[in-house]
């Protein structure tokens, strides 16, 4: 019996480690700014991370708020100390402000994670919108 205690005891312990391993997604940045840019420019841009953590690093789903917004997941696991990036291309023939979010889904040990684009596409004189119509 005291046996039996023993291993069951070291089996627990042997496995505790193993639990407490995680991956962990760790962003350059959570923000891009487009900046000022004009109507029709280059809309894509890259949101680079690393797994931080010490297991394979899932991302399950990319979304944006917004059908303007198309993200692009890595496929595959990122392995740890792996790099990765998540590209967004923003439909840039949409004169104004930019704000919109991308939310990041994995097995990390943060879940959830959210990324942002922000920045202003001007008309083809260098003008937004509002500006035009003052």
């Amino acid at each position: 019996m005291k046996k039996l205690v023993i291993i069951a005891f070291l089996a627990v312990v042997g496995y505790a480690p193993q639990a407490l391993a995680q991956a962990k997604i760790t962003f350059k940045t959570d923000v891009i700014d487009y900046g000022e840019i004009e109507k029709g420019s280059d809309g894509v841009r890259v949101f680079e991370f690393t797994n931080t953590g010490d297991t394979p690093l899932i991302i399950s789903d990319v979304k944006s708020s917004c059908g303007c917004t198309v993200p692009k997941k890595p496929d595959g696991a990122i392995g740890p100390g792996e790099t990765s990036e998540i590209q967004v291309k923003y439909d840039t023939n949409r004169l104004g402000p930019i704000r919109k979010t991308i939310t990041v889904y994995s097995n990390a040990s943060e879940p959830i994670y959210t990324l942002k684009i922000k920045g202003k596409i001007l008309g083809g004189n260098g003008k937004s919108v509002l500006e035009k119509t003052n």
